[in-house]
């Protein structure tokens, strides 16, 4: 007994130093390192608690925002977290020659495993530039544009559908635009990747529980993220207690499978191209759709382009496909609406470019290109409101780095997050806080530029958005269409809510619709 009682006493003496350390440590670095000076919330200094509560909390975009606004350039957020908001450090950071890595607050978005890697969670540089390779040229715009008809298909019906849900209701039944967007464009991902919709335009509802599960891994994965050690128990915990359907990211990559096992079934490898002119020796069937461009590839080089190349690919479609472009589109239409002038004015060049016919009612994405207008529009909404609200956390390489005047060790996470830098009046003028598409159609060119440079809503550098060319396509064709085919207006007095758990998701996004006849005015 006498022996236990010591060994007691021991353990408890050991915690109690590891403890003792741990606070050393801690006051060690809040207040006698080099960082020690860079301001922020105090208790920041002490927890990275601070950062997942607010993450937690659904508005740290505004929160990154003020602290720039109360502190300066440079802003703790976290014990070993900085925000920068400088126009000279995103070359810095981002720019093509950084050895800058992405930090450990990745780890959550992907499967807990050295080998399941995804080219959104992968911090290994070498092998994310290697991967995301082979990818390249399935998602460059020059591709894209040959799914142009499954994108019309979607937009139809999507069309289609608040046709029906407004028919005879004269502004009385208002629709929540951000279900519906996210439903549109998780079915042109679905017709991208298998040619096949997924059936949430079909249904108008959360087919098989894929919303909430997406919507679920993003709050788990931006919280835990925090403190990722966490992530390889919590991973197997969640899936355990959610049964063999899994829950969050796993669910969607049973999904997934499950998707590629029927269209394997019944493969669509080759699809026909509506209104196209197949020259002589050219097959009728020229575009593929993604999984059988991948499943191609793995059959010409399956060592280099594997089984997981194939799934890794189809996952991320479904991961990444949806939100993005979703929130963008709502952010869109938010703002056109809100801004009466600007609806004015981009009806108008709607009009003169594509008018209402019922024959053709699609616009091309080639005809978009042609209205400068629509695209400041889609330009400024996406500065407004960016999907993304985090800092993209990068980790200082050896040696160190002086960003706005502050040396950073190796191993210091910096990030900038797009909300802040798109706030950046030295950028973008006095009037960040207002919707002005025309800031992109002034004459100056190098302040066209310098604004080209800082505009982030796909990220930056070598780790941007690879699937950024398929929002771009779907935002070009269906803005235009609602502009010119319906009169919409916004609910809940021209304000909306929104939640950021890295997607800043529209909340509640009310709006009422009408078909605009041919005819009507402004």
């Amino acid at each position: 007994m006498f022996q236990a009682l010591i060994s007691a006493l021991l353990s408890l003496a050991g915690i109690g130093v590891v403890l003792a350390v741990a606070l050393a440590v801690t006051i060690w670095r809040a207040f006698f390192t080099r960082l020690a000076s860079v301001p922020g919330p105090a208790i920041a200094r002490f927890t990275d608690l601070w950062y997942a509560y607010r993450i937690y909390r659904g508005s740290f975009e505004k929160d990154n925002v003020r602290l720039h606004q109360k502190y300066g350039p440079v802003v703790r957020y976290g014990v070993n977290r900085f925000s920068i908001a400088d126009p000279q450090a995103a070359s810095i950071i981002y720019g093509p020659a950084s050895k800058f890595t992405k930090s450990s607050w990745y780890q959550t978005w992907g499967t807990p495993s050295s080998h399941a890697w995804s080219l959104f969670s992968d911090q290994d540089a070498k092998r994310h530039a290697s991967n995301r390779r082979q990818y390249q040229n399935t998602y460059s715009m020059s591709s894209l544009v040959h799914y142009e008809s499954y994108v019309d298909e979607c937009a139809h019906l999507f069309c289609q559908r608040l046709s029906e849900m407004v028919a005879g209701t004269d502004w009385s039944r208002p629709l929540d635009m951000g279900h519906w967007l996210q439903c549109y464009a998780f079915d042109v991902i679905g017709m991208i990747t298998y040619s096949k919709r997924i059936g949430f335009l079909d249904f108008g509802e959360d087919v098989g529980d894929v919303m909430r599960n997406l919507g679920d891994h993003l709050a788990y994965a931006s919280v835990v993220g925090v403190y990722p050690l966490m992530h390889p128990i919590l991973f197997r915990v969640r899936n355990w207690l959610a049964g063999s359907r899994g829950k969050g990211r796993q669910f969607i990559v049973n999904f997934t499978q499950e998707c590629m096992a029927a269209h394997q079934a019944t493969p669509k490898a080759q699809v026909m191209v509506p209104g196209k002119n197949y020259g002589k020796g050219e097959e009728q069937g020229q575009t593929m759709d993604f999984l059988s461009k991948f499943v191609q590839k793995h059959s010409q080089d399956p060592a280099v382009f594997t089984t997981y190349h194939v799934l890794s690919g189809c996952v991320s479609n479904m991961v990444a496909g949806s939100d993005t472009t979703s929130i963008s589109l709502s952010a869109i239409l938010y703002h056109v609406l809100h801004n009466p002038g600007v609806l004015t004015k981009l009806r108008g060049e709607v009009d003169q470019h594509c008018p209402q016919n019922k024959a053709s009612p699609h616009i091309t994405f080639a005809q978009s290109q042609g209205m400068p207008y629509l695209q400041a529009v889609i330009k400024e909404a996406l500065r407004m409101h960016p999907a993304t609200g985090l800092p993209l956390e990068r980790v200082v390489p050896e040696g160190g780095a002086t960003i706005s005047g502050v040396f950073f060790p190796e191993g210091a996470i910096v990030g900038i997050n797009s909300w802040v830098e798109h706030n950046n009046k030295a950028i973008f003028g006095d009037d960040t806080d207002r919707f002005n598409p025309d800031r992109w159609l002034q004459k100056d060119k190098e302040r066209i530029g310098a604004m080209n440079r800082h505009w982030m809503p796909f990220g930056l550098g070598s780790r941007t958005c690879i699937g950024r060319h398929i929002s771009m396509l779907e935002m070009c064709k269906l803005v235009p269409r609602l502009v010119r085919d319906y009169d919409m207006e916004l609910c809940n007095m021209g304000q909306w809510q929104t939640k950021d758990h890295w997607f800043v998701k529209p909340e509640n996004f009310k709006v009422l619709v009408r078909p605009r006849l041919v005819g009507d005015g402004p």
